[in-house]
């Protein structure tokens, strides 16, 4: 009989174990709300991905991929990021605390 497979839940609780694995997950994690929260500053200004493709002179998807944190298989660039805040009428600040 064979063994029955780990739950998702199960598998990340075997890996944070890892503390490794551990700080790598939890500095993505938090990478990942910051994007979600980009993400709620457009959904705030009332503007859709649609309109921010256009004031950035790309695709609603490349506006979509931004605003997921990956692009390509990493993060969006400064560039990027740049030219996102401008199209919502933002400034991009980036601080060493």
């Amino acid at each position: 009989m064979s063994k029955p497979l780990k739950t998702f839940e199960e598998t990340l609780a075997d890996q944070m174990k890892n503390p490794e694995f551990q700080e790598g997950f939890l500095q993505a994690k938090e990478e990942l709300e910051e994007f979600a929260r980009i993400r709620e500053v457009r959904r705030a200004s009332g503007l859709s991905q649609e309109v921010i493709a256009q004031r950035m002179g790309t695709s609603q998807s490349a506006v979509a991929r931004i605003e997921s944190g990956l692009s390509r298989g990493r993060w969006p660039s400064m560039n990027s990021l740049e030219r996102y805040a401008r199209a919502l009428g933002k400034k991009l600040e980036v601080r060493f605390v």
